[in-house]
């Protein structure tokens, strides 16, 4: 059965060699026998795919004749036809750059033209707990954390104070190990950091005698922690380079994840701050003046009369600060009547007078 070489590829036919190639490369990367998810076979088949369709002649006689193109006769294909494409055709054109995209890409370092990426320690995560006034004004809490750090008595170099630097005999001071070895692609050349100098070039007379050269060291460090007004429970703070320390790298960072406590008294939406202010049913006709707390402490807020039961009261200026330092959402306050379950005589009649006028 002849090949659809645009559905091995996963595209519809007629697409543009951008496409053909952002798919091969996807493909490639995927399938190649030296990856864990490799297929040999596959491997072969959509190289074969990409061949056709990436020769802008190959392509206009395949996008033409089609599936019958191999029963046509060498004449429309020229010598060989589609039919024609080996594998030992692909190797000879990747290994002399015969495709127009870097294999390095798809084969990381096997060809050694992968790009190279600074090695970076773990990343560490932990979890702090706010009360809820805290984390609407913001603090300072300090965290005593055991992870690897940069040595304190070499500052990283792993060299003994005062040691001269040699140059490194693995690397030949490049900082780079080349090897060959045998790939499915034939013969290739790989690059790796060198293990000894850790990529510097350079390896100290005498070593370190704290971190054993190494240029890190487990200890216990402290962190303090600026966490800032408002935020938010289950808010992330991300602190770069907080985290572990490796030899001749990046530090990784620190995750603090805000835990916050619930207030009894008082709820947030946004920059707002809200709670419940319960009023008597005299007050609510004629009017008063309560004290409501607020995180600031009390505060005295005047109740209008004739103030319906959940109307809301707004206290300007005393909710979440709004991260300029000075402006700061409001806090309000709902009313609810308390209605008296028992009254007196006198209640009972003063009540009906009121009852008797239509109020």
């Amino acid at each position: 059965m002849a090949k659809d070489y645009y559905e091995i590829l996963g595209l519809q036919k007629g697409a543009s060699k951008d496409e053909v190639k952002k798919a091969f490369r996807k493909l490639a990367a995927k399938y190649h026998p030296d990856k864990k998810t490799g297929d040999e076979a596959k491997f072969k088949e959509i190289s074969e795919a990409y061949a056709v369709l990436s020769d802008d002649k190959k392509k206009a006689e395949y996008d033409t004749y089609g599936h019958a193109f191999q029963g046509a006769g060498a004449s429309h294909a020229g010598a060989g036809g589609f039919g024609g494409f080996s594998w030992e055709d692909f190797q000879h054109a990747a290994s002399q750059g015969g495709f127009d995209f870097d294999i390095g890409d798809i084969f990381g370092d096997m060809f050694g033209t992968a790009r190279t990426r600074q090695a970076r320690g773990r990343d560490i995560s932990i979890d702090i707990e706010l009360p809820f006034k805290e984390a609407v004004f913001g603090t300072t809490r300090k965290v005593l954390l055991n992870k690897t750090s940069i040595c304190d008595e070499c500052s990283g170099s792993g060299a003994k104070k005062g040691t001269e630097m040699k140059t490194c005999d693995t690397c030949n001071g490049q900082g780079k190990v080349h090897e060959v070895r045998q790939s499915f692609m034939g013969q290739v050349q790989t690059v790796r950091e060198c293990s000894v100098c850790q990529g510097r070039g350079k390896i100290p007379k005498e070593i370190c005698g704290y971190c054993a050269g190494s240029g890190v060291t487990k200890k216990e460090e402290e962190i303090e922690i600026n966490i800032p007004a408002g935020v938010q429970n289950g808010e992330m703070i991300r602190m770069t380079g907080r985290g572990e320390a490796i030899p001749n790298g990046a530090a990784g960072d620190l995750y603090i994840k805000i835990h916050v406590k619930a207030d009894p008294h008082i709820t947030r939406e946004g920059t707002t701050l809200y709670t419940d202010l319960h009023i008597k049913l005299s007050d609510a006709l004629l009017g008063n003046t309560y004290k409501v707390a607020t995180l600031d402490g009390e505060v005295s807020i005047k109740i209008p009369a004739g103030v319906s039961h959940g109307e809301k009261l707004r206290i300007k200026g005393r909710g979440v600060p709004l991260g300029n330092g000075s402006a700061r959402g409001d806090f309000m306050v709902t009313v609810h009547i308390d209605l008296p379950k028992k009254l007196s005589r006198r209640a009972k009649k003063l009540i009906e007078e009121l009852k008797e006028e239509g109020i």
